[in-house]
């Protein structure tokens, strides 16, 4: 069974159109954040949704996470090893989501979080939930048509698995053991899905 959390946050902002994707019988994860840096607000956001995908895992459900960034996946690995769950990870995105404080021009944390959840560079969020960083060999990166230059040289230097087009999958033996999927709708092809922040050619 499906149990749906949807957290209408874009990193630390509320995003209040996402609320329009509710439907009956999911979970609204709003809590009431402190005065601080994006980071500590986002630990303070990221904690209670890290025990929704606990308590899901722990009645037999499937917790699928909706929200406004790809930060949230941080809590999403945090709740699953709550659960006792340490899964292979497979990140659909346009992007690597793989720049640190020394690698974006951009300085934009939410090309961050994949980088974050294997502990390369910001760890206060992944320490502020608890998180014990996933083995850079348990994650398959699929597609990441868009890379910044010092991001792709970390990548390629990286234990991550880079599959450049999603169809690779079909063809990659996937190890045994639980999956948890990971999907940035900019993934596909920007005239499927306009609605998004940063789109990138092709898909």
């Amino acid at each position: 069974m499906n149990h749906f959390i949807l957290t209408p946050f874009f990193l630390d902002r509320p995003e209040r159109g996402l609320d329009e994707l509710v439907e009956a019988n999911w979970l609204i994860n709003r809590p009431i954040l402190p005065v601080g840096s994006p980071q500590e607000r986002m630990v303070f956001l990221y904690r209670p949704l890290a025990r929704m995908v606990a308590a899901a895992l722990a009645k037999g459900q499937r917790p699928i996470s909706v929200a406004g960034d790809c930060c949230t996946s941080i809590a999403m690995l945090a709740g699953l090893e709550q659960a006792g769950v340490r899964p292979t990870l497979i990140w659909f995105d346009a992007h690597g989501d793989f720049n640190t404080w020394q690698t974006t021009p951009s300085g934009f944390l939410g090309g961050m979080p994949l980088a974050m959840g294997v502990g390369r560079g910001e760890q206060t969020i992944v320490q502020g939930v608890g998180l014990t960083p996933l083995p850079e060999a348990q994650v398959i990166l699929t597609d990441a048509r868009d890379l910044d230059a010092a991001e792709r040289e970390a990548l390629a230097a990286s234990g991550v698995v880079h599959l450049p087009h999603v169809t690779d999958l079909l063809d990659y033996a996937l190890p045994e053991g639980p999956l948890y999927v990971h999907f940035d709708t900019d993934v596909l092809t920007p005239t499927v899905a306009p609605a998004m922040n940063y789109p990138a050619a092709g898909g």
